[in-house]
């Protein structure tokens, strides 16, 4: 495209990144602040969804995750006590997109992926170590000044992308309330390097572990297990990260002959909320700025990859003139009732059929699960369901 017509994005996380290089593959010049020196590694997300790759693919990203991750077709709901539960196979979701898995791979490797892609478009400019101050915006732009090491430095653009996590200080600055609630448990994850599927046979590299006393959520990527435990609100946060602790509760759900060597720990509070609003004026808000979940069913990273995709697709139509100012309205209304009555819906039943503590209600959802999973044709909704793809449909079909 000609002209200087440029979009300012606050974060280079991976719903920052995506936004980038759908912009930047269009020919939209991009300016993305960083408050990082580098991009970050760190283990958060590690689940990419079926639709979520297929989008990727179309941004020629894909290919570098899945030979960088684990492809996994079977996810496993058990029962500490009673074993595997059900066991489903997304192979039977082949119809509704090119990818029919889940791949396990470190968001990181995403990141650094597309930064690795962004460095051939001269027009996209990524600053590290900026750490976004204030806005304003006019009828002619949105103008952000950013600190790096105290000094000042100001961009201006026709648009701005909050893409600045769930403290985001683009949803501060413009006062838009962040309605939900927190889990009076925290969540602790401990991740080890020994191989956890060679202690519980036939255990999928995702599997979810129902106990109404110590559920578990027992995740693979590449290098690590990782175990995700609820912690009891009464327990002090240093307690709940020591091995003493963490020991014994992975041993529970994996019991080995050895003692487990943890690599990485990590806690952390669980949000369900959502931003009043996606929009004021030429800012916009997308991934955890605009909405946060519990992690159980891995849509919290997808959901945000989802927006970017949407509402950078909606700017390059806007910026090389495709399409008029009034298509930016659907970002909204396709992608927040979504984070509401698919994402957040779901993620609260997930944690609800993991630690529900009545017998009655224990017994018939153990037989409900395990019913549908020999009846195809609701195991093949359950899996449109668990993979987003029912959510992307019908984010596409809101006018």
């Amino acid at each position: 495209m000609t002209g200087t017509k440029r979009v300012i994005i606050a974060g280079g996380g991976p719903v920052g990144c995506v936004c980038a290089l759908v912009l930047s593959k269009a020919g939209v010049p991009v300016t993305m602040l960083e408050a990082e020196t580098a991009p970050v590694c760190d283990l958060r997300a590690s689940t990419f969804h079926p639709p979520t790759l297929d989008m990727l693919a179309k941004l020629g990203v894909t290919d570098a995750l899945i030979a960088q991750g684990l492809v996994s077709p079977v996810f496993q709901y058990r029962d500490r006590e009673a074993g595997l539960l059900a066991e489903f196979d997304l192979a039977a979701i082949a119809p509704y997109s090119d990818h029919p898995f889940r791949l396990q791979c470190e968001q990181f490797k995403l990141t650094i992926e597309i930064y690795r892609q962004l460095k051939q478009y001269p027009d996209t400019q990524i600053i590290f170590g900026a750490r976004f101050e204030r806005l304003e915006q006019d009828g002619d732009g949105v103008h952000i000044d950013y600190t790096i090491d105290g000094a000042g430095g100001r961009v201006s653009g026709d648009y701005l992308i909050g893409a600045d996590g769930a403290r985001s200080s683009v949803r501060k600055t413009l006062g838009i309330e962040f309605p939900g609630f927190t889990y009076p448990e925290l969540f602790v994850v401990a991740s080890t390097k020994q191989d956890v599927s060679q202690i519980v046979p036939g255990l999928a590299n995702v599997s979810y572990i129902s106990d109404p006393e110590e559920w578990c959520a027992l995740i693979r990527a590449p290098e690590l297990w990782r175990f995700l435990f609820p912690v009891r609100p009464e327990t002090p946060r240093t307690v709940a990260l020591t091995h003493d602790y963490l020991l014994p509760r992975m041993q529970t759900m994996a019991p080995a002959p050895f003692t487990y060597e943890i690599a990485h720990s990590t806690l952390y509070d669980v949000h369900q909320r959502v931003a009043e609003t996606y929009r004021k004026g030429r800012v916009f808000l997308a991934g955890d700025s605009a909405h946060i979940n519990n992690p159980l069913g891995g849509m919290g990273m997808n959901g945000g990859i989802h927006d970017a995709v949407n509402l950078a697709g909606k700017l390059v139509d806007v910026l090389t003139a495709q399409a008029g100012e009034e298509t930016l309205a659907r970002y909204e209304r396709q992608r927040r009732p979504i984070a509401i009555e698919y994402v957040q819906a779901q993620t609260h039943r997930n944690m609800q059929q993991l630690e529900e503590r009545d017998p009655k209600v224990r017994s018939k959802r153990q037989a409900d699960l395990k019913a549908l999973a020999s009846d195809k044709k609701r195991a093949l909704e359950i899996m449109l369901q668990a993979s987003m793809i029912n959510a992307v449909n019908r984010s596409h079909a809101i006018a």
